[in-house]
């Protein structure tokens, strides 16, 4: 059924940077999983990781013989790097930190469940509930909230690694509150809050200022959305200095939801970063996100949320469901058979479709999974012969 919004509701989302501890973590993880995939297609990847202090442990499971060609603990260190976490003074220093590496062996009975033997066929990598999501509020079709969080962080973080504002550090998060009208339309920016972790010794009259000023109000297009009474919240804590896993231990799969919609849609539960194609957590997730999108650019509802379930070792999906969109039944009914009909939604369906043994995972974790149009899952390919089919 549809989400039902009062005129004046506020609705908020949320993002986090690409220092945040436990987005450290998943771009370990996936940076990891890529290594792997140009070596062996058919990898079967879970790595995790977890950051203390100066302190990085991969963990996980690896399926592959080469597992062992690869430097693990030179790629966590690039990783750091990159970021921008090179000082201890920061939280994290990649010269000197301390990498260990626990991964072990995928579980016999796993993959026997997974690659059938004398088939071709691939079962879901575990069991899982997948949630995919589309409204029509921006250009990418997703939550307008959400888009805007994550771009003042992606301004900030280029204008840290450019080094036009040199007071900034790497971690940072965002938040975003925005008024609807009673047709689920965003009319107003309420509230922004945005904490960013900055150098000692500046003052935060110039950190509200600069945030503000040359952050912020760039990345909103529409500047009616904003007024007098437009609320910025920055650094309400006070100092920021100390962050990355100094401040906060970082662990893979964390931000489930700054990962995918914000909060705008539901999540059940399974993490992307660091799994192969084979978990349905993360591929399924795609696929269901490739189809929410195309119906919602055909026309079929303001908003589309798709649930997926699957079972261990089967192929087919246990169970279908519009969970947000549609209020006809029949209407409702009519979709579905449409989905089952014309999308293949076993883990080998997905993976051709999506062209998921590819070494793309690293540019997908950061700064959402979704509206980044270079991947297959965020194609329009399926507008027109939805809205043949299925438009009123």
């Amino acid at each position: 059924m549809n989400k039902i919004i009062a005129a004046n509701q506020t609705l908020t989302s949320e993002a986090v940077s690409e220092g945040h501890p436990d987005k450290i973590a998943d771009q370990i993880s996936d940076a990891i999983l890529d290594e792997i995939l140009k070596l062996d297609k058919n990898a079967k990847v879970a790595c995790e990781v977890i950051i203390a202090q100066n302190l990085v442990v991969i963990a996980g499971e690896i399926n592959s013989p080469v597992k062992k060609t690869i430097d693990i603990k030179e790629i966590a260190k690039n990783i750091i790097k990159d970021i921008g976490y090179t000082n201890i003074d920061y939280g994290l220093d990649y010269k000197t930190i301390t990498v260990i590496d626990a991964i072990g062996n995928q579980s016999r009975d796993i993959v026997n469940a997974i690659e059938k033997k004398g088939s071709n066929t691939l079962g879901a990598g575990d069991q899982g509930i997948i949630f995919g999501y589309a409204c029509d509020e921006t250009k990418n079709f997703l939550p307008a909230p959400y888009e805007l969080a994550n771009s003042i962080l992606k301004k900030a973080s280029n204008l840290r690694k450019s080094g036009a504002i040199e007071w900034l550090r790497p971690d940072s998060k965002s938040q975003v509150t925005m008024e609807y009208d009673k047709n689920r339309n965003p009319v107003k920016i309420k509230n922004i809050i945005v904490s960013h972790q900055h150098h000692p010794n500046i003052s935060q009259k110039l950190i509200r200022q600069t945030i503000i000023e040359e952050i912020i109000k760039p990345n909103i297009q529409d500047k009616s959305m904003i007024d007098e009474n437009t609320n910025y919240c920055i650094n309400p804590s006070g100092n920021f200095v100390i962050g990355g896993p100094t401040g906060d231990t970082g662990l893979t799969g964390r931000k489930i939801i700054a990962d995918s919609y914000g909060g705008f849609a539901r999540h059940g539960g399974g993490a992307y970063s660091g799994k192969d194609a084979t978990k349905v957590d993360r591929s399924a997730a795609y696929m269901a996100r490739y189809i929410a999108k195309n119906m919602v650019a055909a026309g079929i509802s303001k908003e589309f949320e798709l649930q997926l379930a699957y079972a261990i070792g089967i192929e087919n999906p246990i169970s279908i469901q519009i969970t947000a969109g549609i209020n006809d039944p029949k209407y409702a009914n009519k979709i579905l058979d449409f989905i089952v009909n014309n999308f293949d939604l076993t883990p080998n369906g997905i993976i051709e479709k999506l062209k998921l043994k590819q070494p793309i995972y690293l540019k997908t974790c950061t700064y959402g999974h979704f509206g980044k149009n270079e991947f297959e899952w965020e194609k329009l390919d399926f507008v027109k012969k939805i809205q043949a089919v299925l438009k009123k």
